[in-house]
């Protein structure tokens, strides 16, 4: 017996005993899950959810691609859903390797080099703030207000919150003026930016202008 046929035998189990038929199909709770397909990590025993009460989203690393805001667009917007929680997990698979290596390893193999991305990652808080960055960037997703991420500790069975660094205020426009004057010297002393275009040349005011003549 294969183990799928193991699973299949566990399916009828649960189906003798199932009593959840008349759940509705938006999530009780108002939130969806995005979390990494590790195996080691048991989203509904670990948060306390039932049946019918999250959305929960897992690919390999919890990371969030086109796809991910693709289900997540349908969950807000036709599902009711207004709470997202990223799960990422310490000991994460995606943190050994890179894209180019496994990439080079499957085209030396079929010849064919995938053309999406892996979403290898090196620093797991620093992926996190990366997908909570990801959803409240998306214009498809009416609610992204309420975006958490965390950090599932394999070993320990704890949830650590990531959050996202602070934002600095904004520096007044004379501030910035002052800042550019003290970093590239007055106009006089300016000859040419990155581009090689000559910027020592005096502005052209409105006074300056050529007046408009008629043909």
């Amino acid at each position: 017996m294969s183990s799928i046929d193991t699973l299949v035998t566990n399916a009828k189990l649960y189906a003798a005993q199932f009593t959840a038929g008349g759940l509705p199909a938006p999530p009780a709770t108002g939130v969806a899950v995005v979390a990494c397909m590790d195996a080691r990590l048991d989203v509904h025993s670990l948060l306390g959810l039932a049946d019918g009460d999250a959305h929960v989203i897992r690919n390999a690393g919890g990371v969030v691609t086109d796809d991910v805001i693709r289900s997540l667009t349908i969950s807000q917007r036709l599902l009711r859903t207004t709470e997202v929680m990223l799960i990422h997990h310490t000991g994460c698979g995606m943190m050994s390797f890179t894209d180019d290596e496994v990439k080079a390893q499957i085209e030396a193999d079929t010849g064919l080099r995938p053309p999406f991305s892996l979403e290898a990652f090196a620093e797991l808080d620093g992926n996190i703030r990366q997908s909570i960055a990801r959803i409240k960037a998306s214009p498809y997703l009416p609610h992204r207000d309420a975006v958490r991420g965390f950090s599932y500790d394999v070993a320990e069975g704890t949830l650590r919150e990531v959050t996202a660094p602070l934002e600095l205020p904004p520096t007044p426009t004379g501030a910035r003026t002052a800042q550019a004057v003290a970093a590239t010297g007055p106009p006089s002393q300016r000859r040419t930016d990155s581009s090689g275009i000559r910027n020592d040349l005096p502005m052209r005011t409105e006074s300056s202008r050529p007046a408009c003549t008629s043909r």
